[in-house]
C-alpha cells in the first residue's frame, strides 16, 4: 500500500507541518484567548447559544478566530490535494490493481445521489468525497491533520469500538453506516472477528479505497455502495449497527430515516451506536461549534443539534436511547461528562440505543 505521507517531498512536508501548526495554535491559543476576552468584557454569560453567537462576534479576536479556521481548512485541502494529484498515475493504478483476498466490493453505478449530498463541498474539500477516484486519498490524508494528528492509527475509532460497543464473542453481523474509506469499519472487524462486517457508503471512491486497505490487512469486509436508509440488509439480522461522524452530514428527515433503518436491521437485543457531536452546555463553546459548521460547509449540524434524536430512536422502536459524552484523547465513552478543556475541540458524543426483545449474540 502506498502511504502518500511517506513520499512527501521536503516542500510538501513543510506545507503540511505549517497547516498542522496553524491549526494547533488556533485551537490551543487563539480560542482560549478569545474566551478570556469575552470573560473580561462581559458582565454575565449568555443564556442561549443564539445569544452567545451574537456576543462573540463583538470580540476583537473573533474575526481572527473565524478567519483562521476557514483559511487553514482551505490551505489543508490545497496542500493535500496537490500532493495526491501529483501522484495520480500510481494511485489510480493501485486502486485498479486490488490484490486477491477476502472481502467484497459492491458498487452501484445506478445509485442516485441526492441534492443534499451533492450540493455542498463538505469540509470545504473541493469536489467533496464522491466526485473523483482520488478524493478518498485526499480525505484520508487531510483527516490526519484535521484531527491534529491525534487520530493517527484511527485511535478515535478504536476507542469507540472498545468503549462504546458491547463485547459479543459470537456476533454474526455488524453494519457500519457512512463508512467512508473504512477507517471506522476495520476496527469493527477486529473487535468482531466472527461477524460478517458490512460497510455502507454513498461514495464509490471511498469504498474502493476501503476495500483496497481491508484487503491489504487481510480483513474480510464487505463494502457496499448504498444509502444508509436503504442498506439492502435483511431485517433483524444485525448484532450491532454503527456510524461515525455521519449523522451531522444529513438533513433531519434523513437522520430519522437512517435511525429507522438501523432499528429495522437490528436483531432483538442488538445495539445501535453513532459516534457524533452534541452541544456541551457551555454556550460560548457551543456557539463556536455552530460557527465551525458554517465555516466548513457543513449545513446540517443545526439539524442534528436541533433534532429530538432520542425521540427518533423511541419512535423507531428502540429503547434506552441516550447521548453520552466521548473523550477522544484517552478515555473514550465518558458518562461523567466532557470535563474542563481549555482548547477548542469537537464535542464528541455517542448516540446509543438497543432493540428490545432478546439478546444479541
Amino acid at each position: 500500500m502506498i502511504d502518500i505521507e511517506d513520499r512527501l517531498t521536503l516542500d510538501e512536508r513543510s506545507a503540511v507541518d505549517f497547516v498542522l501548526g496553524l491549526r494547533k495554535r488556533w485551537s490551543d491559543t487563539v480560542y482560549p484567548a478569545m474566551v478570556a476576552e469575552f470573560d473580561s468584557k462581559s458582565k454575565k454569560r449568555p443564556e442561549t447559544v443564539a445569544e452567545a453567537e451574537n456576543a462573540i462576534k463583538d470580540l476583537s479576536l473573533y474575526p481572527w478566530f473565524s478567519h483562521l479556521e476557514r483559511a487553514q481548512q482551505k490551505m489543508l485541502w490545497k496542500t493535500v490535494g496537490d500532493a495526491v494529484v501529483t501522484r495520480r498515475e500510481e494511485l489510480v493504478e493501485q486502486l485498479d490493481s486490488v490484490p486477491p483476498g477476502p472481502g467484497r466490493l459492491e458498487l452501484n453505478p445506478d445509485l442516485t445521489l441526492e441534492d443534499w449530498y451533492t450540493d455542498y463541498d463538505i469540509h470545504i474539500q473541493p469536489g467533496s468525497f464522491f466526485s473523483d477516484d482520488l478524493s478518498s486519498y485526499v480525505y484520508e490524508l487531510g483527516a490526519r491533520i484535521v484531527m491534529l494528528r491525534d487520530n493517527d492509527g484511527y485511535k478515535f475509532h478504536n476507542l469507540f469500538t472498545a468503549t462504546a460497543l458491547p463485547d459479543l464473542p459470537n456476533a454474526t453481523r455488524v453494519v457500519d453506516m457512512g463508512c467512508g474509506f473504512g477507517k471506522s469499519t476495520r476496527p469493527l472487524k477486529r473487535k468482531y472477528p466472527t461477524a460478517e462486517v458490512i460497510g455502507v457508503d454513498l461514495a464509490a471512491p471511498g469504498l474502493r479505497l476501503a476495500h483496497l486497505e481491508a484487503r491489504a490487512e487481510g480483513l474480510d469486509i464487505t463494502y457496499r455502495q448504498a444509502d444508509a436508509r436503504h442498506t439492502g440488509v435483511e431485517s433483524g439480522t444485525c448484532d450491532v449497527v454503527t456510524g461515525t461522524m455521519v449523522l451531522h452530514e444529513m438533513p433531519e428527515q434523513v437522520i430519522r430515516e437512517t435511525i429507522q433503518e438501523a432499528a429495522r436491521i437490528l436483531k432483538p437485543g442488538g445495539t445501535m451506536a453513532f459516534l457524533e457531536f452534541m452541544p456541551t452546555g457551555d454556550v460560548i463553546r457551543d456557539a463556536t461549534i455552530y460557527g465551525h459548521a458554517e465555516r466548513n460547509n457543513e449545513p446540517f449540524f443545526r439539524d442534528l443539534f436541533g433534532a429530538d434524536t432520542v425521540g427518533m430512536c423511541r419512535d423507531a422502536g428502540l429503547a434506552d436511547a441516550r447521548w453520552t459524552p466521548f473523550d477522544e484523547r484517552v478515555e473514550g465513552l465518558r458518562p461523567q461528562g466532557w470535563g474542563h478543556r481549555p482548547e477548542w475541540h469537537f464535542p464528541w458524543a455517542v448516540l446509543s440505543a438497543t432493540k428490545p426483545g432478546g439478546e444479541a449474540a
